[in-house]
């Protein structure tokens, strides 16, 4: 069935009550049929807001894992296998420490893979070549061997490096499995196609396969808005590592997350009713004149959610209870092994009485504003670093209301990232602080937590 088949978000839903919240009360969060895996709530910033007037109200949409996270990847028996392509850098500037620590990092991940998983490995430099192509992990020593017999190169074309990796993870044909490509990179491309659009648009086409794709960038050189631009178009993570020995444990991080996902390939379609406009949906760009769009979510891990925010405008909106837009998540259940959908309402009543759309916003929405706006603070602090109409004082100063908004909201790793972004321009290093504050971005970007 096709996604906008089953609503029409120009229906009336009453026009003295809403249908949807059972309880009478439109402000409270409203859960949804909750198929195997995820649930939807939607809480609105009011319960109410003005007719025939301009207007402008915020909904919080949130999507939560069923479950519990796993305590480690030593516990995984119910996990879902795994289909892992590695997309090794192995150019001239990983010679020495970089390569060896990924090695180390790539022959751990060996260790912690079941014979159910299926794994390939990708090399690249000016050349692009496939080190092992998938296969079930049941003989793990052959594998490590052929890691640590890698060796540096030249230049780096990562465009075809990726290209190759998609090829192999997409030739298992296997739609259980929890697909993933890392990418471990310390520069910029200087092989292949090196055009920065060029290269976001090629993650987002991977992604469009059904393919996540994760970035690992370390060193002082390379290009942290390239991979954290790539990372936020292919669904996956974003990880800057500020030294080379840190590689295992982020690697380990990554898997983890890997080995609990309770659902992949999130796609929200959404359509907006009459008299209604769109002005933002956080973290994913948006054209304000669209009566429909789809965005694509990360995937979700057990125990996670996940919140994406949409800001409408309401220029003329005629009184009574109306339905201002209607959407539709899909995602493949990694428990149930289908595809899945959940059908969600977004409702509003239109009312000339001010007590009711004076009243302030709902707290969990206005919280979710806040970190939105924040997030938006963040890039503008990294690019007034990098242009140099920021002083690391004046960067420090806004970072520090930052810290203290993800602190209050419960973002203690965001708010973790922040206090080392600081510690680096407090020690002058401006690099690190902008590679660190990237990461955060992503992350709020993404808009998952933990429960």
């Amino acid at each position: 069935m096709e996604p906008t088949q089953a609503f029409d978000p120009n229906r009336t839903v009453m026009s003295g009550a809403p249908a949807a919240p059972q309880s009478g009360d439109p402000n409270r969060t409203t859960a949804m049929a909750a198929p195997r895996s995820l649930v939807a709530t939607i809480t609105p910033g009011r319960e109410a807001t003005i007719a025939n007037g301009p207007a402008r109200e915020q909904f919080l949409v949130e999507f939560s894992a069923r479950g519990q996270a796993m305590p480690g990847v030593g516990v995984s028996s119910a996990r879902a296998p795994l289909n892992l392509c590695l997309v090794i850098d192995r150019s001239g500037s990983m010679e020495g420490p970089p390569l060896e620590y990924v090695k180390q990092a790539c022959s751990y991940v060996v260790d912690l893979l079941s014979p159910n998983d299926i794994l390939s490995i990708v090399t690249f430099e000016e050349i692009v070549e496939v080190l092992m192509p998938p296969q079930r992990v049941t003989n793990k020593q052959p594998v490590k061997d052929g890691i640590q017999r890698l060796v540096p190169g030249n230049t780096t074309n990562l465009y075809d490096g990726l290209s190759l990796g998609a090829q192999q993870v997409a030739s298992v044909s296997d739609p259980g499995r929890a697909t993933r490509l890392i990418v471990l990179s310390d520069g910029d491309p200087t092989a292949g196609i090196k055009d920065f659009s060029a290269l976001v648009q090629h993650a987002a086409d991977i992604k469009g396969r059904g393919i996540t794709v994760t970035f690992l960038g370390f060193g002082p050189d390379y290009n942290e808005e390239l991979l954290a631009g790539m990372a936020k178009r292919a669904g996956g993570n974003y990880y800057y590592i500020p030294r080379p020995e840190l590689i295992p444990e982020i690697f380990r991080t990554e898997l983890e997350k890997l080995m609990t996902v309770a659902a992949r390939n999130l796609q929200l379609h959404v359509n907006v009713a009459r008299w209604v406009n769109l002005r933002a949906a956080t973290g994913h760009p948006v054209t304000p004149s669209a009566r429909e769009f789809t965005i694509q979510l990360a995937d979700l891990e057990q125990g996670a959610v996940l919140q994406q925010m949409f800001d409408f405008e309401f220029p003329q909106h005629p009184m009574g209870w109306y339905r201002v837009a209607s959407g539709r998540l899909t995602y493949d259940d990694s428990t149930s092994g289908r595809t899945e959908s959940i059908d969600l309402d977004f409702v509003m009543e239109f009312t000339a009485d001010s007590a009711r759309y004076s009243v302030p916003v709902n707290v969990k929405v206005a919280g979710a504003a806040e970190i939105a706006a924040a997030t938006r603070t963040v890039e503008k602090t990294i690019m007034g670093l990098k242009s140099g109409q920021l002083t690391g004082q004046m960067a420090l100063e806004e970072l520090q209301k930052t810290q203290m908004l993800l602190i209050q909201e419960g973002r203690t790793a965001e708010a973790q990232e922040v206090t080392l972004a600081m510690r680096a321009l407090q020690t002058g290093d401006h690099g690190q602080a902008e590679k660190t504050l990237m990461g955060t971005v992503v992350q709020l970007d993404q808009g998952k937590r933990s429960t």
